[in-house]
């Protein structure tokens, strides 16, 4: 894969992200998929990942913004950078309560590549500058 097709697989990742395209993202993702959540553990698997996109969709409303993809010469890395608009819709197990809380959190997250699909993601953002914003 060569770099311009690793854009190009990020860049379908977050557009589907956008559109709440639960299964274009499963699509983009290797079946042994390593996710790195930000201050958390490490979860492999498409199943894992889908979890997790179910309890973001029930807890959180969001929309990424000014996303920026770069990728390494040979297509097996790649970094985003991006600006989250969020809305803190239900409560989230271990965070503060919500009450539809609005918050804007710069985010970017790391992506390894092999055989056209998404191997490892490991997502990172402010976790203070979120907490702060949505009260806690």
């Amino acid at each position: 894969m060569a770099r311009d097709d690793a854009r190009a697989l990020v860049e379908h990742y977050y557009a589907a992200f956008n559109r709440g395209d639960w299964a274009a993202m499963l699509a983009c993702l290797a079946e042994d998929v390593a996710h790195d959540l930000n201050q958390g553990e490490r979860e492999v698997g498409r199943a894992a990942f889908a979890a997790f996109l179910a309890r973001m969709d029930r807890c959180y409303a969001e929309q990424l913004r000014d996303v920026v993809v770069v990728a390494s010469d040979d297509g097996t890395r790649a970094a985003a950078e991006y600006v989250v608009h969020g809305r803190y819709k239900a409560t989230d197990e271990g965070l503060p309560p919500a009450s539809g809380q609005t918050y804007v959190l710069p985010g970017g997250a790391f992506f390894a590549i092999d055989a056209g699909r998404i191997a490892r993601v490991s997502n990172y953002y402010n976790l203070r500058d979120w907490l702060r914003q949505v009260g806690a």
